[in-house]
């Protein structure tokens, strides 16, 4: 680094410089430099500490306040000038604007200068973004390292600017006790250092808030020219423009990056800083060019280098802009060279064996893409769905308002169904946060953001981690669903702490339309909080309504299907009701067995179902004494249930198992009863993966299979409905559990030695055309229903499957015989690639136990079945069914 570079700039020489001749003012100039190379000399050591403590980020050392000298020239050209005290105050500037930019300048950890409260905001989002989920109390105080230092980054990238206006007034202590300060002298400190630090800290505002903050001029000091008048709004857009353009090779030097070693997003900016030359300016463009060709391996640096650059454009002619608009001298640097295209822009940057084309995803037509994807496209023809959605939304936004304002008496969340002239109206109120302007353009209409989990809304919302604030709303989009109900929607909304003023009203035409931002004049009260209000499309008694999936058609029903559990009440207005039906909050993690079951299967309100009443409460019965817990790794319950429902109790009504996604809805199952907690695995949160990892699943699997025994329900009957499930579950299939059927009855694994060992020829049945049933266990006719006599050498093997979620939790292929795996991409099916596909199952089971007790290979079974194209067929003593598929072994003549 050339020492003091600064000094041979235009703007130095101009303004700060001894003069060589006669000078009226040398005195008041001394005095500033002075001031400047004090700072600028303290201020180096602080920067360099700063670098100890980020490595990963590029270059912001004295260098970098040098070089900004430079930029300034480049940016102003000959269009602007300053004076010896404008100079002095952008140097100061261009000296503290990044020197928060290391834990050195906090005085104190970076944890503590936050505040508990904003540093657990970004330890929440910080774990969230990494884990998927919401962190607890511990590790909010305690967070794992990567996770700290990662926020220990983020921190001091988005306050450094706020801090850099601290450090001006800030004392540090001397060995010896005394104070020192980076201006030391007291009259400059206090004169200047109020808009010095407002400069520093504005490089990061937007560029629209300059011209509020940075209105009027300011005059000259007692003992200077009166002419020396600073201009705020000037030198905050030189200090904007000289930072950004500040990008070359001197920022990320490449020994320093060999000894750094930055890593992920930090390791790319080094790389195509690393390359990039010295801009220059011809005419109103800055031209950047590289070094040298980006090769392959460093195409992404080069993509981020024309991002970057693109940036930069963007700044320079918002600049120019604003500048223009007020009628002010504009700055000489006004756009970027070469980034309209990556074609023209490779032409500075240069390529190595390979070509830059943009195949980046464009959307050309927003509100189009939001109409396609906003209602049945992602979510199906499901209109209950926007319902949840709805209620998930208001349920957050209570709760965050709970969380800053504990003392809040109106948390709940209120549903309204009512019949206007015809037209039906959906209504779901909060009394939450509410939402200010900016939140509803950028959080709400911004399609496919997370609002709870955006800095911008933690932000403006500080306190919600601290209060242990976890919302169940996930990816963002969850209010464009309402059109699914209908296009004709009205959000009005006020924040819990603004003023009626600032209510705002939101109608929308259909996804498709951009919607309509008004204040919420004309409206009378607003209360705190929101209501969305949507014009339903059909009638929500019609066929696909909103009350499709219901029993008895009515708003109470269908909130409490939809919300499993919930933190705050939930009141459900029918039409033409008087009075609210209240859905009273409910933890499923915590409530007894008979209260779970319960909540997931509630009573119906309808009358002449008696008898449904009385089979459903010994369905109860049955639940309490055989469902089981399922607790994660910190001994939280996760999920009660038993494992199946539907086969061992036929009646009117069906208990499927539900899937929740944060005490939500997502799906069912009819392979247990019960709650099993989920994640979503899509946006649409009609699937998910459930939460409890593969060997808690087992143990409940085993737990359920144990109670099965011991309430004597564990029958052969049942045995044949489970078979599958549990040898998928707890592979292999235990020996006395029954999983097929012969002409002697139900076949268990402990039998077939003696059964196949008399045998020297036996078919295996695939069933079809022939009827399973399994109470009792018979093979019938598939028209009369008759049992059907199979022949004394045939076994039928029962290989019910299993559903979602349970089937990816334990799926078929887990077993795979991995020494067969190399047939996999056989073209045509050799008996090999055949027993890769079936060594997982009760087939593969049986054909392995069979060469066991006939001593034979896997090959001398299955290789006379590829001979024969796998077409063994038998006939029964029914004519009319045709030939039984199926496999014909016979004990090879060796064994």
């Amino acid at each position: 680094m050339t020492e003091h570079v600064h000094t041979s700039t235009t703007l130095w020489q101009n303004t700060l410089a001894a003069r060589p001749d006669v000078d009226p003012h040398t005195g008041q100039r001394e005095r500033l430099r002075t001031s400047y190379t004090e700072l600028r000399s303290k201020a180096g050591v602080l920067l360099e500490e700063n670098a100890r403590s980020m490595p990963d980020f590029t270059v912001h050392d004295i260098s970098h306040v040098d070089a900004l000298w430079e930029m300034a020239d480049l940016v102003c050209g000959d269009e602007v000038t300053l004076n010896p005290a404008e100079a002095y105050v952008l140097g100061c500037a261009f000296v503290l604007h990044d020197a928060a930019m290391g834990a050195a300048a906090y005085g104190t950890s970076v944890p503590e200068a936050l505040g508990e409260q904003r540093w657990h905001d970004l330890v929440s989002l910080a774990y969230y973004e990494r884990e998927g989920c919401w962190p607890d109390r511990d590790e909010l105080d305690d967070p794992p390292a990567e996770i700290a230092a990662a926020c220990v980054a983020t921190a001091i990238r988005e306050t450094h600017a706020e801090q850099a206006k601290r450090l001006v007034d800030q004392p540090w202590r001397s060995s010896a006790g005394n104070e020192i300060f980076l201006i030391e002298e007291t009259q400059l400190r206090e004169w200047y250092g109020p808009l010095i630090g407002e400069l520093a800290a504005s490089h990061w505002w937007p560029v629209d808030r300059l011209a509020g903050e940075f209105r009027h001029s300011i005059g000259s000091l007692p003992w200077q020219p009166s002419e020396w008048i600073i201009e705020p709004l000037k030198l905050a857009c030189i200090l904007r423009l000289a930072d950004a353009t500040q990008v070359d090779s001197r920022r990320a030097p490449g020994f320093l990056f060999s000894l750094r070693r930055p890593r992920g997003a930090s390791r790319e900016h080094w790389r195509f800083q690393e390359h990039i030359s010295r801009p220059y300016r011809k005419g109103d463009r800055v031209t950047y060019s590289s070094l040298r060709p980006f090769p392959p391996q460093d195409a992404t640096a080069w993509w981020l280098a024309l991002e970057y650059l693109r940036g930069i454009d963007r700044e320079l002619k918002a600049v120019d802009a604003l500048l223009h608009d007020l009628g002010r001298d504009r700055l000489a640097a006004r756009a970027v060279a070469g980034v309209d295209s990556p074609e023209r822009f490779a032409e500075l940057f240069r390529v190595q064996d390979w070509r830059p084309i943009d195949a980046t995803v464009k959307v050309s037509d927003i509100p189009a893409l939001v109409g396609t994807l906003g209602g049945r496209q992602l979510y199906g023809d499901e209109p209950e769905v926007a319902l949840r959605e709805l209620i998930q939304n208001a349920q957050d936004a209570v709760l965050a308002r709970q969380t800053l304002q504990p003392d809040f008496p109106l948390g709940r969340v209120e549903i309204r169904l009512a019949e206007n002239d015809g037209n039906w109206f959906l209504e779901v109120r909060d009394y939450g946060t509410g939402m200010d302007e900016d939140t509803l353009a950028h959080g709400l209409l911004d399609f496919g953001t997370s609002g709870w989990s955006s800095t911008s809304v933690r932000t403006r919302l500080p306190g919600l981690a601290d209060g242990g604030f976890r919302p169940s709303g996930r990816f963002g989009i969850g209010f464009f669903s309402v059109f699914l109900l209908g296009d004709q929607v009205e959000l009005i909304t006020r924040r819990y702490d603004a003023s009626l003023a600032d209510a705002r009203r939101l109608t929308f035409d259909g996804p498709s339309h951009r919607p309509l931002l008004t204040p919420a004049t004309g409206q009378g009260w607003v209360p705190e909080g929101t209501t969305v209000r949507v014009k339903l499309r059909i009638s929500p008694y019609a066929f696909k309504g909103l009350f499709n999936r219901t029993y008895d058609e009515r708003l109470a029903q269908l909130a409490q299907r939809l919300v499993l559990e919930n933190a705050v009440p939930i009141h459900t207005w029918e039409p033409s009701a008087d009075a609210p039906e209240i859905l009273p909050p409910f933890s499923l993690a915590s409530g007894s067995p008979d209260k779970v079951f319960d909540r997931l299967y509630p009573p119906q309100a309808a009358k002449g179902r008696a008898g449904e009443e009385k089979f459903r409460l010994r369905i109860r019965d049955d639940f309490v004494s055989r469902a089981t817990e399922v607790r994660d790794d910190k001994g939280q319950r996760i999920g009660i249930a038993m494992l199946w429902s539907s086969m061992l109790h036929q009646g009117q009504r069906d208990f499927p198992g539900t899937v929740t996604v944060n005490g939500f809805l997502s799906d069912t199952s009819v392979s247990f009863s019960g709650y099993l907690a989920g994640q979503p695995s899509r946006a649409s949160r009609d699937k998910a993966a459930l939460v409890a990892s593969r060997n808690q699943m087992q143990q409940w699997m085993r737990t359920q299979e144990q109670r099965l025994r011991n309430a004597g329900l564990f029958d052969d009957s049942l045995q044949l409905e489970l078979a599958y499930t549990l040898h998928c579950a707890l592979y292999p299939l235990a020996d006395d559990i029954a999983f097929a059927l012969t002409s002697q009855g139900v076949l268990r694994l402990s039998d077939v030695r003696e059964w196949a060992g008399r045998r020297n020829d036996i078919f295996v049945g695939f069933g079809w055309p022939l009827t399973w049933r399994t109470r009792p266990p018979e093979l019938s006719h598939p028209l009369s229903g008759e049992e059907v006599r199979i022949p004394d050498n045939c076994v039928f093997i029962l290989q019910y499957g299993f559903t979602s979620p349970l089937s990816e939790v334990f799926p078929s292929t887990a077993h795979r015989d991995t020494a067969y795996e190399f047939a996999r991409d056989h073209a045509t099916l050799t008996w090999q690639k055949h027993w890769w596909r079936m060594s997982d199952d009760l087939y593969g089971l049986f054909v392995r136990t069979l060469c066991e007790i006939w001593s034979c290979t896997l090959e001398s079974l299955l290789a006379p079945l590829e001979r024969r194209d796998w077409s063994d067929s038998i006939d029964v003593d029914d004519e009319s069914l045709g030939p039984v598929p199926g496999y014909h072994f016979r004990r090879p003549p060796s064994s």
